[in-house]
């Protein structure tokens, strides 16, 4: 009898196309699928809480597999960190309900987004976050994050190419949060998220925290539904997808 098994997976995705399996190209997805495989014997196909894109890193990345086995869910997640030579790594492993499912059974996502503020880039985690030299203004970026709180149509921050029905979402909290070193956070949690949405809200806020637009512009840029009036797409590399929760 099959058993339904959940992980929790951390990745640098650096050098990767991405979450989704692709025959051509390497992928979180394509790499644990390998491993996994190969430890247990048998073809192994999982379903994640949904896609990262290209250069998006994850510290809680929600799976789930189907397989027969009797291999103990502690010793698959030894037998995958021990064999795969990527900087991916599963944080747990255990087994759940049936019905259980990655994508589907998640009620909500929560992404931060890292801003390095300083004039001086930095030569450690320049991977990691979006190095901006220009001091940003906080209270105004957040007075934005406040437009966003809610249910609200974000098709001004989704770019095309999103499989969804809706562009409707809502956000259970948005927020910019100072780190140390210069560094800035920005949390977001949401039912949901278009494509390159949290990256095209960042990327807008920081024209706010910038002077280059007014909140009064931002909330108009949300109300327009139209993405060309929006601002740039921020960086890949400073996105992580902290966490997945399910009811």
């Amino acid at each position: 009898m099959k058993k339904n098994f959940k992980i929790i997976v951390e990745y640098d995705g650096t050098d990767f196309f991405g979450w989704q399996r692709q025959n051509d190209k390497k992928t979180i997805q394509g790499e644990l699928e390998k491993a996994l495989s190969m430890i247990l014997n048998q073809d192994v196909r999982i379903s994640g809480s949904g896609r990262t894109d290209a250069g998006v890193h994850a510290f809680g990345q929600v799976a789930n597999f189907h397989v027969n086995t009797g291999i103990l869910p502690q010793n698959i997640k030894k037998g995958v960190n021990s064999v795969i030579k990527q900087p991916i790594v599963i944080r747990e492993c255990q087994i759940v309900d049936n019905d259980f499912h990655g994508r589907y059974k998640a009620v909500s996502k929560e992404y931060h987004y890292f801003i390095l503020n300083r004039e001086d880039p930095c030569a450690i985690g320049r991977s990691y976050q979006w190095h901006i030299r220009h001091p940003l203004d906080i209270e105004a970026m957040n007075q934005c994050c406040n437009e966003i709180t809610g249910v609200f149509d974000f098709k001004s921050f989704e770019n095309t190419g999103s499989p969804r029905s809706s562009t409707i979402r809502e956000i259970f909290f948005s927020h910019i949060s100072v780190l140390d070193n210069n560094r800035l956070v920005f949390k977001i949690c949401g039912s949901g998220f278009l494509k390159y949405m949290v990256r095209n809200l960042i990327g807008t806020i920081v024209l706010a925290g910038l002077n280059k637009i007014t909140v009064t512009q931002f909330r108009k840029i949300l109300e327009t539904k139209d993405r060309t009036k929006a601002g740039p797409t921020a960086p890949a590399h400073g996105l992580f997808l902290k966490k997945v929760n399910y009811s």
